[in-house]
């Protein structure tokens, strides 16, 4: 079968792209807005780069494909987010009518039109217009609620929260019923939607057993092992809960406040479609979904994490966030390495940041990352994927992987809250190590923020560089 797979960098599209190359009666293509961000796919696989607001690379695209995945979103383009997600999924089907694509299988959320959030409400219409065209393309619409895995928001918030507080102070949102579902199963559903006999459209609830966040809250807990004691108070606004939820945990404002704003209304499945089309898909429990992602943490086995798609436009690595050259002031500090070898000292770059810190003035780094969750940026425990690797697109703290060559080169572009463009460069020189600063200011205030930092880069970059390669010299960075 000829399958092709939109989203393939996102957090399920990764890892369904593991799964479906996987199997042998399967020839795979990816349509990706930037292939640099795969890594390594496995063999036979094929990529196209282009998006689906490209009507001629859909085509290209689609061309002799039996299955299409739609797993895209725009959520990340700001407040045309609904317009961009009508247009994408409109071309999507057009061009897989044109192309005589068979079948369109679609990932969205539970929940109702009349309650739903403005993220919901999209995603909700998204499902509507692929599958608007049943004469024509048969459509298999997955609806589904929180989902629990390494890596996902849901469960990242979850585990935060229990870990961190002994007593949480909840909102009324957290009794509203859910249907959490774990990432593994969710991936059982899509795999088997490609070869599953059903004709004409079909609408698929998948989950597990309902639960309210307080339950989630309470299992997670007894699976850590801990206990917590959660404390009502009926006032706290979705906003309030936002912030509160963006200091506890590593997700920015705006997922905090799509989640909350999901869990003000019901969502949970209100159809038996899985259990009649796909009866060997049994939904594993909310603590077995938990337990199994806390595992693969501790395996360093998380494939793909929430923020592996970008905050910019429809969710990618702009182009231009690679372009250094559009920089006006740079700072760059060298420093010998010695007896250190360039694979030892890259490998020590590739290991900054999350659990280890950036080596000096780490309580700094801390205070910076706090106001830049305030301020509405990722802040800087957002934290790594693992802990000695990167690729690219992988967030890193609050800058976000968008060049990457192995033993050479690490460029780190800037999300954090600033009046400009900044970039961290890394590179081996001969028998160097180069760390570079790149800012391009915006307005007169982006002048006067580089020039009010240039002396804590003074202190705070050659103390880096020196502290990369001594731990370059022992085994402590190779996790």
């Amino acid at each position: 079968m000829n399958v092709l797979l939109t989203g393939a960098t996102g957090y399920v599209g990764r890892r369904l792209l593991t799964a479906l190359s996987g199997e042998p009666d399967v020839r795979l293509r990816l349509l990706v807005r930037n292939a640099s961000k795969l890594g390594t796919v496995p063999d036979g696989v094929e990529i196209i780069e282009g998006s689906t607001f490209d009507r001629d690379v859909l085509a290209r695209a689609m061309a002799g494909v039996e299955t299409a995945y739609y797993l895209v979103h725009s959520m990340g383009a700001g407040k045309d987010f609904s317009a961009l997600e009508r247009t994408s999924a409109e071309n999507f089907r057009e061009t897989a009518i044109e192309a005589g694509v068979k079948r369109i299988v679609y990932l969205g959320g539970l929940g109702t039109k009349e309650t739903a959030s403005e993220h919901l409400l999209s995603r909700i219409e998204t499902g509507e217009i692929l599958s608007a065209r049943p004469d024509r393309i048969e459509t298999i619409w997955f609806r589904a609620g929180i989902i629990i895995g390494s890596g996902s928001a849901s469960f990242e918030i979850v585990r935060n929260l229990v870990e961190k507080l002994p007593i949480l102070i909840t909102p009324r949102w957290v009794g509203t019923r859910t249907q959490p579902i774990g990432i593994a199963d969710v991936l059982a559903y899509l795999q088997a939607a490609r070869s599953v006999q059903t004709s004409g459209n079909v609408v698929v609830d998948i989950g597990a057993e309902a639960m309210s966040f307080r339950d989630m809250l309470l299992g997670s807990a007894y699976v850590l092992g801990l206990r917590r004691r959660l404390v009502p108070v009926p006032f706290f606004s979705p906003r309030l809960s936002s912030y509160w939820l963006i200091l506890m945990t590593p997700v920015p404002f705006r997922i905090a406040r799509a989640l909350v704003e999901g869990l003000k209304s019901e969502t949970v499945a209100v159809n038996d479609e899985a259990k009649r089309l796909f009866p060997e898909v049994r939904p594993a429990s909310f603590a077995a979904a938990f337990s199994g992602a806390l595992a693969e943490i501790e395996r360093h086995q998380v494939l793909s994490r929430w923020c592996d798609s970008s905050a910019g436009p429809v969710c990618d690595i702009p182009a231009k966030d690679g372009d250094i050259s559009r920089a006006v002031y740079r700072d760059v500090r060298r420093a010998d390495l010695g007896p250190v070898s360039a694979p030892d000292a890259f490998r020590s770059v590739q290991s900054l940041g999350g659990p280890r810190g950036w080596l000096t003035l780490n309580a700094l780094w801390r205070i910076r990352g706090i106001w830049d969750k305030l301020a509405g940026g990722p802040g800087l425990n957002r934290g790594r994927r693992d802990p000695s690797n990167l690729r690219i697109g992988d967030g890193l703290d609050f800058w976000k992987v968008v060049d990457l060559r192995p033993e050479q080169r690490l460029l780190l572009a800037a999300e954090m809250k600033i009046p400009g463009k900044a970039w961290l460069e890394f590179s081996i020189e001969g028998a160097e190590l180069v760390q570079t600063a790149h800012f391009l200011p915006m307005g007169l205030f982006g002048r006067i923020y580089w020039w009010i930092m240039k002396p804590a880069h003074a202190i705070i970059f050659p103390a880096m560089l020196r502290r990369i390669i001594a731990s370059a010299r022992t085994p402590l960075h190779r996790f």
